[in-house]
């Protein structure tokens, strides 16, 4: 067998919700420049990202990557979680 070729897009972003089974919602903020005054400008966009043992929560920061289609809206997996969120 080939090794697949593992040079996938890659999302850092935080967990906006968590209501759907193995389902998370993350937003991925970024930043780009104005076109006619070059000013940085922040954007944001959600992505659903399937997470397969349900161990990410509201408020963490995970990484995703791109992989095929695995429903109508999912197209990223949870590679893993980065940082949880403080509980008091």
């Amino acid at each position: 067998m080939e090794k697949r070729d593992n040079n996938r897009k890659v999302l850092t972003g935080m967990v906006m919700s968590d209501k759907m089974m193995k389902t998370r919602v993350i937003e991925v903020k970024y930043g780009r420049p104005h076109r006619l005054y070059h000013k940085n400008m922040m954007r944001r966009t959600k992505i659903f990202v399937h997470d397969e043992k349900n161990e990410s929560h509201v408020g963490d920061v995970v990484l995703a990557s791109l992989s095929r289609p695995l429903s109508k809206n999912k197209h990223f997996r949870l590679v893993k979680i980065l940082e949880k969120k403080v509980t008091q």
